[in-house]
């Protein structure tokens, strides 16, 4: 069984074209026209050991925004629809992960009921060609395009781009956890029998 999902959208502002694969092996080819956000995806997809290709064309004359916001968009359908009808999956991940000075926490539940908490403060406004408030904006989007309860913490870091790239690492490894099949769930993991 394929899990795995191409996923375009177009609009005045952004032509993004996603595929994952959740069964890969950490190989990415990305061209969102931001190169830090790239890096970000790469550190997203490496981490989760999925195969992630995502090009997004976007007015990033005017800035980052639209480009990475549409981008969590159409990565958190591709989720949606690779993950399928969620039987056999363990459904939650939780990670906590270092990256040098830096400690952030992330929690997911594939329920199907979005929720997003972010708790995050970072110390300049951009890192590369990245605003670094656009990480907040990418989370919310992915969350609740994927129908995904997530919860993202930085405990502690000094460094804006350790922070934020154990962030989407961090993230990564959440969904890896909560994708995974459990041979011991013939369903789907609810007491209501549906996710």
């Amino acid at each position: 069984m394929s899990r795995s999902a191409q996923v375009k959208r177009d609009t005045k502002e952004t032509q993004i074209t996603v595929c994952l694969d959740l069964d890969g092996t950490g190989k990415s080819s990305l061209d969102t026209g931001i190169g830090f956000f790239d890096h970000m995806l790469d550190g997203f997809a490496r981490h989760g050991l999925f195969d992630l290709t995502a090009v997004c064309r976007g007015d990033t004359h005017v800035d980052s925004h639209h480009s990475i916001e549409d981008t969590g968009i159409v990565l958190g359908s591709a989720i949606s629809q690779a993950v399928g009808d969620k039987k056999g999956i363990r459904r939650y991940g939780s990670v906590i992960l270092p990256m040098d000075e830096a400690l952030v926490l992330c929690a997911l539940d594939l329920s199907g009921r979005p929720y997003f908490v972010y708790d995050a403060q970072f110390h300049a406004d951009r890192c590369g060609g990245m605003d670094t408030q656009m990480a907040k904006e990418f989370f919310y989007a992915v969350s609740y395009t994927a129908g995904m309860n997530l919860h993202i913490k930085v405990l502690y870091g000094d460094n804006d781009h350790h922070m934020m790239e154990a962030m989407f690492k961090a993230f990564g490894k959440a969904l890896d956890q909560a994708v995974s099949l459990d041979e011991r769930i013939s369903d789907v993991l609810s007491t209501k029998g549906v996710l």
